[in-house]
């Protein structure tokens, strides 16, 4: 697990701890973050599935009409609006085993939802929609996307809310760009900063291509390719591939950088910051 999908997944669990706490001490819902589908409060437009075992005649998906009512077999009408998937199960559980089946068992799940959403593309393990609690965070959005290590995040947020809108075809949308390698440093110091706060409609794209991205090559350990924060300099990029070896002739360093789109050749001291692109020569002593 990377250093930022772990201190992710940890502030997120702090996160859901603290909301379970202040539910207990009369936090409105919109103050819980939610934890599960079934804590999505449901709103009109909603599909629901219900199940319930032994009767077929109840079993089906209904929709949340406008009023905020589910209309079933039996029971009649039934609030389902601002309740939470579990909320409704337990309802439709206690309104059906008041004068109409004996221990009824019923499973409710969320089939479409209608109400505040975003969409998770990208380099996840689960892409697609998601229930928008108040106040959800792009922390919270790659941990329950199953975020496993990327450098980059991109928020695409359209002007009227609607279906997914990707990066190249943001048009008038508003784009956020977020360096998950800075937020990881944030996090590691205990700040938040840069966790934006998700909108209905959002898109989080997350890149497969690392554009954070130097490589570092010669006479180092390790060469390779590496993600980069803001202002690493060359001596921290020549100690992410494991510091130089014996034969290494740091005094004659180089960058190899695309300019106007043609390769040129930097000389460059240690304390020089490199940038996205670049590839950093450490070339052999002369003996």
């Amino acid at each position: 697990m990377s250093t930022l999908l772990l201190c992710l997944t940890i502030v997120f669990a702090a996160g859901q701890q603290g909301g379970s706490a202040g539910q207990q001490g009369g936090a409105s819902p919109a103050q819980v973050v939610e934890s599960s589908p079934a804590e999505y409060a449901l709103t009109v437009g909603d599909t629901i599935g219900i199940t319930v075992w032994d009767n077929a005649d109840l079993t089906g998906k209904y929709a949340v009409q406008p009023d905020g009512m589910v209309t079933l077999p039996l029971v009649g009408r039934i609030k389902a609006a601002g309740l939470s998937v579990g909320a409704f199960e337990s309802e439709l559980t206690r309104a059906l085993a008041d004068g109409f089946l004996k221990e009824p068992r019923v499973l409710v799940a969320l089939d479409q939802f209608r109400g505040r959403r975003v969409f998770i593309f990208g380099a996840v393990g689960s892409p697609g929609a998601y229930p928008l609690p108040e106040g959800q965070t792009l922390i919270e959005a790659l941990v329950r996307a199953g975020y496993g290590g990327a450098s980059q995040a991109v928020i695409v947020r359209p002007k009227r809310p609607g279906g997914p809108t990707m990066p190249d075809d943001a048009g008038d949308a508003e784009v956020v760009r977020v360096n998950l390698k800075e937020l990881e440093k944030d996090v590691e110091h205990g700040s938040l900063a840069r966790n934006v706060p998700l909108k209905d409609g959002d898109t989080i794209f997350i890149p497969r291509n690392d554009p954070t991205r130097i490589f570092v090559s010669g006479q180092v350990r390790n060469p390779g390719a590496y993600s980069i924060t803001e202002n690493t300099t060359v001596l921290q990029a020549i100690a992410l591939a494991g510091g130089v070896t014996e034969s290494s002739a740091i005094n004659r360093l180089r960058i190899l950088r695309i300019v106007d789109g043609k390769q040129k050749s930097f000389n460059v001291k240690i304390t020089d910051v490199v940038q996205p692109g670049d590839t950093l020569v450490v070339p052999e002593r002369y003996f």
